[in-house]
């Protein structure tokens, strides 16, 4: 048995009926990146906060072609629930690949954007990221490098999107009026 898998069974010894139903809510604000989605529109709609919900749909588009486009198709990587079936799994089975968590990766990027654009619910989003990538592994469907792996992708696709953001306004002025 892999450290991966032993330390997905650690956590597996965490598991109380209480806690089955808040990791099953928390990855469920991740399925699709529903709850990131939502936030970038809300920031839409507010002029004030408008760059910040274009920089972090940007970021989550990108960690999707990044993740789900370039990574999980090359890695392959069978998820940890289809080498011990004898889990229970609480959700249901994911029929893509493992290598890297697309609810983290999504997840790391929405929450760096508004981390990197001073947003004041940075920190709740962060805290909201971080759950959500513990929950994928505490429902035993992803192994703990496939969250390092979509906390790295997520986070970089934030630190592009911003920095080429950050380039657009020195190349073609900082005033230019972004509308949707």
């Amino acid at each position: 048995m892999t450290i991966e898998l032993q330390i997905l069974d650690m956590i597996q010894q965490m598991r109380t009926v209480w806690l089955d139903h808040i990791m099953v809510a928390i990855t469920t604000l991740g399925n699709g990146g529903i709850i990131w989605i939502i936030a970038g529109l809300l920031l839409l709609i507010s002029k004030k906060h408008r760059k910040t919900g274009i920089l972090l749909l940007a970021a989550f588009i990108l960690e999707i072609i990044l993740c789900n486009g370039v990574l999980k198709p090359l890695a392959a990587r069978v998820r940890p629930c289809d080498i011990n079936s004898t889990v229970q799994l609480l959700v249901s089975r994911p029929t893509d690949y493992s290598f890297p968590s697309g609810h983290t990766g999504a997840s790391f990027a929405a929450a760096s954007v508004l981390w990197s654009r001073k947003e004041k619910g940075r920190l709740a989003a962060m805290i909201l990221a971080v759950l959500i990538a513990f929950s994928r592994m505490y429902l035993y469907v992803h192994y703990p490098t496939d969250i390092l792996g979509g906390m790295i992708v997520g986070s970089l696709s934030a630190v592009i999107v911003c920095m080429g953001f950050k380039l657009f306004e020195q190349k073609y002025g900082k005033n230019n009026e972004i509308t949707v």
